[in-house]
């Protein structure tokens, strides 16, 4: 997803769409929606505006989208209650979950003996969701380091 769609994605999947949202950010729903739309060049989101309709709403999209455009995956740091061994071992499961996602993926993609644009794209979010997890496991053991 690109940033000035998770933008827009973000204001509308909030609980009231902007009429609930765009209060919270102090401006009128008719601005907010003006500045979340991707086909309107006169209205735009600032990056504070972008980090504070985050923070509201706790929708990571915009900041997901950042950093894939830029070639980099989100990883969410971990709370220190959140860094324990059952963490870790939950976190294990999950990795190898992804991890056979991915083996999943690359199966059907080949399974016609055709590779389609499509298909690669699915492999590659496959590939991204099991980095995630992996990266968050790594933030996980660093926040139980001492």
């Amino acid at each position: 997803m690109n940033i000035l769609d998770a933008a827009h994605a973000v204001a509308h999947d909030y609980p009231g769409g902007c009429e609930s949202l765009a209060p919270r950010m102090g401006m009128s729903a008719a601005v907010l929606r003006n500045k979340v739309n991707p086909n309107n060049t006169t209205h735009h989101l600032t990056v504070a505006e972008a980090v504070r309709m985050s923070q509201i709403t706790g929708d990571v999209r915009i900041a997901e989208a950042i950093a894939n455009e830029l070639g980099h995956a989100l990883v969410k740091l971990p709370q220190v209650s959140d860094c324990c061994d059952s963490a870790i071992v939950e976190m294990m499961g999950k990795a190898w979950e992804t991890h056979g996602d991915v083996g999943r993926e690359i199966t059907k993609t080949l399974e016609d003996g055709r590779v389609e644009h499509k298909e690669v794209a699915r492999v590659e979010a496959r590939i991204f969701a099991h980095a995630q997890v992996l990266f968050n496991l790594a933030a996980r053991l660093r926040g139980m380091a001492e």
